[in-house]
């Protein structure tokens, strides 16, 4: 099998993520972090950074 590699966007979507576990952000709207697009998350960072 053929490991999947990290795209540049992957690897930006996982930081953000990291940044809201930090921030005690587990879930937006009932959804997990990870089912969330790159702009979702992007969003959510910018408003808990208020």
């Amino acid at each position: 099998m053929i490991p999947q590699i990290e795209s540049k966007m992957d690897g930006k979507k996982m930081n953000v993520i990291d940044e809201l576990v930090e921030q005690g952000v587990f879930k937006v709207e009932g959804k997990q972090l990870y089912e969330l697009s790159l702009y979702e998350l992007i969003k959510e960072h910018m408003e808990n950074a208020k």
